[in-house]
């Protein structure tokens, strides 16, 4: 329980640390790209946003085995956690880069405008404006981020992705041991509500408003 416990962590980590360093500057790209901002440019937000969509539109299950080829590429192997930290990348990335967007559209127009007419460059008023006024939905979507990665951590435990899930299935599943499956599903929950608990906290101390 507590190898599978740490591989779950271990793959959740990788793809969460980078879903955040690729889905921040899509977020961002996303929203700053949009009609009325300073950076439109309407082909290339709608390019980025289908590229987004489309990776959100397969069900996890589906990518992970899709994603089996370039996961082989990449590691060698399609086995373990590090080979599930791929595909649970690739489905995090876009799904936290639109939370970001999101958060970001909630930023008053008007302190945009000011921070324009100000003369302030793209990149001040990114660093200055947008990230500290969007910090505590980001820090929302973070969380909601975390947890549905923990979800997607189980389903690739049923190919081999080791973790949770993969306990769960192989030793409570198909070996009847109840006990198993309902100390997996217990784990998962306490690791959910923990999760929540500190993304919550965290939002929390961050929102100045």
């Amino acid at each position: 329980m507590v190898k599978a416990f740490n591989e779950t962590l271990y793959m959740v980590g990788i793809s969460l640390f980078l879903s955040i360093l690729a889905g921040i500057p899509i977020g961002i790209l996303l929203f700053i790209s949009d009609r009325g901002l300073f950076f439109e440019n309407r082909a290339f937000n709608v390019l980025l946003g289908f590229v987004a969509n489309l990776v959100r539109s397969i069900p996890f299950l589906i990518l992970l085995v899709l994603l089996l080829p370039v996961t082989q590429g990449l590691l060698g192997t399609t086995i373990g956690p590090t080979a599930a930290a791929v595909p649970l990348s690739v489905a995090a990335i876009p799904f936290y880069a639109r939370l970001v967007e999101a958060s970001l559209r909630e930023v008053s127009k008007g302190v945009i405008e000011a921070a324009v007419a100000a003369g302030a460059k793209p990149w001040l008023i990114i660093r200055e404006v947008l990230l500290p006024e969007a910090k505590s939905g980001i820090i929302s979507g973070l969380t909601i981020t975390a947890i549905s990665l923990l979800g997607y951590s189980a389903m690739a435990g049923t190919v081999g992705g080791g973790g949770i899930g993969d306990l769960a299935i192989r030793f409570g599943y198909y070996r009847y041991d109840n006990l198993v499956l309902f100390t997996t599903v217990v784990v998962l929950i306490v690791l959910v509500q923990i999760i929540q608990l500190i993304g919550d906290w965290a939002a929390r101390k961050v929102d100045k408003r």
